[in-house]
């Protein structure tokens, strides 16, 4: 039985967004969708302010309008709804363990305006042992007609399965691969502090280009079919990234799995992906 792609929703407009990107996914994958909505109150007994069956019937009503909305978008597509009485990050994380990956909004009906990205977002992408998309609502589509995936690749520590998940979202767009290396310059300490000779970051800059080379090969190899292009900037991992995301259909980067669950899941890099890319990022945990 082929697993299905999740989508958390609520009655946000950016959950929606999620929502119908999640659904085009599923098609991509042969998949059902499975629309997921987190809320501890659902597992609650009534008191004489709320009744848990107003709460539910509310909750469950508005799965069934989505789902209705989304099978009309996207005929023959198995859309299914599933209410999880739980809160968010932790319902959201446990479901995910269901699904082949799990798709959210960056911000759903919580938090401020002006708010990029919200925390249950932000929890769910650090914890979830699942990829995790996260959608952000209205984003224009690329000025660039080639489907690309980008993905960020460590060059020191390359990681199989971030790159799998990137080429077989390429795979399934019938995209190019634009792989991403950001690299800085060493830090060098002295009087008035130094900066290379234009010999020296042209000799730095083409090590970090072997380096992509070599960790890139295997892969053009495994997908012989798919265009890979690599992409070796200055400046860091995470700038790079998000200058990328303006032509990407899909950022993919890293997030390693941590067994305690003391501090940040998420890296630097990540995390300011997630903020400002253009495109939706996928969070892949790998060890």
């Amino acid at each position: 039985m082929t697993r299905p792609v999740l989508a958390a929703v609520d009655a946000s407009v950016r959950s929606r967004a999620a929502a119908h990107w999640a659904a085009q996914e599923a098609g991509r994958r042969g998949a059902p969708l499975r629309l997921l909505h987190a809320w501890p109150y659902l597992g609650r007994k009534a008191n004489d302010l709320v009744k848990a069956e107003d709460l539910e019937s509310g909750a469950r009503s508005m799965l069934g309008d989505v789902a209705k909305e989304l099978a009309a978008a996207y005929p023959g597509l198995e859309v299914t709804g599933e209410l999880v009485p739980d809160a968010a990050i932790d319902g959201l994380t446990a479901a995910a363990e269901q699904g082949q990956l799990l798709v959210i909004g960056t911000r759903g009906l919580g938090g401020f305006r002006g708010l990029l990205v919200g925390s249950v977002s932000l929890g769910v992408a650090g914890r979830s042992a699942a990829p995790v998309v996260l959608v952000r609502e209205g984003r224009p589509e690329p000025q660039s007609h080639e489907p690309e995936v980008t993905v960020g690749l460590d060059a020191l520590e390359p990681d199989g399965a971030v790159m799998e998940f990137a080429f077989q979202e390429a795979q399934l767009r019938d995209a190019r691969v634009r792989v991403v290396h950001g690299w800085e310059l060493p830090p060098v300490y002295g009087y008035a502090g130094w900066i290379p000779v234009e010999t020296e970051q042209q000799e730095l800059g083409a090590l970090a280009v072997g380096m992509v080379a070599e960790a890139v090969a295997p892969w053009r190899q495994k997908y012989p079919r798919t265009l890979v292009l690599e992409d070796v900037r200055t400046g860091g991992g995470a700038a790079a990234l998000v200058e990328a995301s303006e032509q990407s259909d899909l950022v993919v980067v890293g997030r390693r799995r941590r067994t305690l669950g003391l501090g940040s899941k998420l890296g630097s890099v990540a995390h300011a992906v997630i903020h400002h890319a253009q495109a939706p990022v996928a969070v892949v945990p790998h060890d």
